[in-house]
């Protein structure tokens, strides 16, 4: 029978060793050593270390999705949606810096992930922004001839660029509110109606 503590002990381990010596380099049994288990407990919750790295983003981003779906239930203003997005993907990646660069660097390392995986909590989190966009849009706050899907890879591109120059980078020059804000503001700036611009202020 399966222990659900030792199965997260493990995914916990995986996380630190995938950011410390990255996927690639990584071994099982690393990651056994790391989580106090026997190199063979692992292959009784895990096949290998592709489905390792796979169970790790569909339990960790797929938390991270219910988190940020809450955080915009809080927010009633669309476009100050756009902004708490921005600020609460950019504070979890700070916040969590292993998780960040496994999540937002080291699963691209992964064949099996990038070619094969069907993404889905990446799917429903992008599309997160998408209904930002929709609803904007439905209440003539955001142009309607801008492609929601297109937008909301946009958005998502620049605060995961931001994300990962955090992760990769010793010297953190911005802060997580300032880039959070900055990128946010110039996506609501550019997006938004004319009947928008004559109330939007950067204090929105």
């Amino acid at each position: 029978m399966k222990d659900e503590n030792k199965h997260q002990k493990i995914i916990q381990a995986a996380v630190r060793v995938f950011a410390e010596k990255g996927f690639y380099n990584s071994r099982v049994s690393e990651i056994a050593k790391e989580a106090n288990v026997a190199d063979g407990t692992i292959y009784l919750y895990f096949k290998n270390k592709d489905d390792i790295l796979i169970s790790l983003f569909e339990e960790e981003f797929g938390q991270i999705v219910e988190n940020m779906r809450k955080e915009l239930e809080r927010e009633k203003d669309v476009l100050r949606k756009i902004k708490r997005f921005a600020i609460t993907h950019l504070s979890i990646v700070s916040k969590q810096q292993h998780l960040g660069e496994v999540l937002g660097v080291e699963v691209r390392q992964s064949s099996k992930f990038m070619k094969e995986y069907i993404n889905t909590p990446f799917i429903e989190y992008l599309n997160l922004i998408r209904s930002i966009v929709l609803e904007g849009q439905e209440r003539g706050l955001i142009r309607k001839d801008l492609t929601p899907g297109i937008m909301k890879r946009a958005l998502f591109g620049a605060l995961d660029e931001m994300a990962r120059y955090w992760v990769l980078s010793t010297k953190k020059k911005h802060s997580v509110s300032e880039a959070a804000l900055q990128i946010s503001d110039v996506f609501i700036r550019g997006m938004m109606t004319e009947e928008a611009r004559k109330n939007y202020s950067e204090e929105a």
